[in-house]
């Protein structure tokens, strides 16, 4: 059983409105008004929450130009420092203020990601609802049990992970004392394919550890997130920029604000879709019901002649007997003379 959790005053989990998060990231270009005009268009476009990242090039790696610390081939950054690389996406931590008031006047949460034990602190400052842990740390058990151990709920993307790592993490966070868990399927290449997204894993991994299950989304489109939503997912995470036209470490697989306002409504009409558990007739199907097939006379008959299969046959509209009555009724006579369109009743039928 899938236990819900909560997000500040949000309940997330199987049957609530699909939480949907717009990941602001690199997408800022180093200007504070971009970003706030950021969290206004994920507003406007319908999102939940926005969430950032915490960290500076010192917290990430170390400034080094050594192979290791170079990106290698088939990526969007290769050739790339890591360190020069992570100074140009870090958002500052003094924008984390302003941010928070702008998307808090808006109605929006707003949350981050921390990369280290420093950025844990910093944040758990602000009572975010939640931490999100980045799938490339989770493998970083002492970072979970350190964001866990401030008692809020934790969304952690498993990209890249094996289940015995995703094991890890879990019983990592449950122990260090997060409030809930939020396991976000991920596919960890920029941008990712839509033939490596598995998402038939979804609903796999809800079973497994019994959590909601979402979706951090990096591919160049919205058709992946609203199929995740009619998988189960219960969270969507998708990247936000104004205009992918003015580049960025991120630009190549973030939506712009029309695109992604065309996600969520997506979202949300395949919520509306996939509903409950019913048969029988919607209330809008009722009026229908009259147009179902029933017994009818299509001929005119005298009293006491036999029913047959020339003078009664099945047809709309669905005033007279059930059509599975038609055995019943083939070869009794009429009680009276019938004229031909009478629905057929049983007050109609003699032996």
């Amino acid at each position: 059983m899938t236990k819900a959790v909560m997000l500040g005053d949000r309940v997330v989990g199987p049957g609530e409105p699909t939480y949907v998060i717009a990941e602001l990231s690199a997408n800022h270009h180093h200007d504070l008004d971009e970003a706030i005009q950021i969290v206004h268009a994920a507003h406007e476009a319908g999102a939940d929450a926005v969430k950032l990242q915490t960290y500076t090039p010192d917290t990430m790696t170390i400034d080094a130009d050594t192979p290791p610390f170079v990106i290698g081939e088939g990526t969007l950054w290769a050739g790339r420092r890591l360190y020069e690389l992570y100074g140009e996406a870090a958002t500052p931590w003094e924008w984390h203020q302003p941010l928070l008031d702008a998307a808090s006047g808006l109605g929006l949460h707003l949350f981050s990601t921390p990369f280290d034990a420093s950025a844990v602190e910093f944040l758990d400052a602000f009572d975010p609802p939640c931490f999100k842990i980045a799938s490339f740390e989770l493998v970083d058990l002492p970072l979970i049990r350190e964001a866990a151990s401030r008692g809020r709920t934790l969304i952690m993307s498993t990209g890249m992970a094996s289940e015995a790592e995703i094991d890890d993490a879990v019983v990592t966070a449950r122990q260090g004392g997060a409030s809930g868990i939020v396991l976000l399927r991920c596919n960890s290449s920029y941008p990712a394919h839509a033939d490596e997204m598995d998402l038939r894993t979804i609903p796999a991994m809800a079973e497994r550890w019994g959590v909601p299950v979402g979706l951090s989304d990096h591919t160049l489109g919205t058709v992946t997130g609203t199929t995740a939503v009619a998988l189960g997912a219960c969270v969507i995470e998708k990247h936000l920029i104004l205009r992918r036209s003015d580049g960025g470490p991120d630009a190549a697989f973030s939506l712009e604000p029309a695109e992604f306002a065309s996600m969520v409504s997506t979202v949300r009409e395949c919520e509306a879709a996939l509903g409950g558990v019913r048969f029988g007739p919607s209330d809008s199907e009722r009026n229908s019901l009259a147009f179902r097939r029933s017994l009818f006379v299509v001929e005119d008959m005298v009293a006491g002649e036999v029913f047959t299969a020339h003078n009664v046959r099945i047809i709309r509209p669905a005033d007279g007997l059930a059509p599975q009555h038609l055995p019943e009724v083939l070869g009794k006579r009429a009680t009276d003379a019938v004229k031909r369109g009478t629905p057929l009743d049983w007050d109609l039928i003699g032996e």
